[in-house]
């Protein structure tokens, strides 16, 4: 698995703990070993640039996602075939911001955006209540798993 991460931001970011976020999920959706992703990491002046480009908002946004091959989640005797996954575009100064409005870390906050993103890339979306139901609930299955999985890591 290619998983490529680009911090731009100027922020000091857990960029290991997303990497391995990224291959917990990817393993879980049963994603090919194969796909490749990228992750960016901007600061609020690029994700505001993006944002009015791609979404015709302004203001800066936490995260932003652009697929390639629009691959979908795979099953265990069927995983997703290999290819391009995507861009995952994050924003740790917004991360930071809403990270205190949630009472948890900037790192948390980040750990859901990329898991968000990464479920965008691979087709899930919220616009409709049950589809929001299903990518939200998938969202918080995978950061649960994934946190319970680094708690059981031994410690170097």
């Amino acid at each position: 698995m290619t998983i490529e991460i680009t911090n731009e931001s100027g922020v000091e970011v857990d960029e290991s703990k997303l990497l391995r976020l990224v291959e917990y999920a990817l393993g879980e959706l049963h994603v090919s070993p194969e796909a490749e992703l990228a992750i960016i990491l901007v600061d609020e002046g690029a994700m505001e640039a993006l944002h009015v480009q791609w979404m015709d908002e302004p203001g800066p946004t936490d995260v932003l996602s652009f697929p390639m091959d629009e691959l979908r989640p795979g099953t265990e005797d069927s995983p997703t075939p290999a290819g391009l996954l995507g861009d995952i575009v994050l924003c740790p100064q917004v991360a930071e911001t809403q990270a205190q409005e949630a009472r948890h870390s900037t790192l948390a906050e980040l750990v859901l955006l990329t898991t968000h993103g990464l479920l965008h890339l691979l087709g899930f979306d919220h616009a409709e209540p049950d589809e929001e139901r299903e990518m939200f609930g998938l969202q918080r299955e995978l950061i649960i798993g994934f946190e319970h999985a680094e708690r059981r890591k031994p410690r170097s």
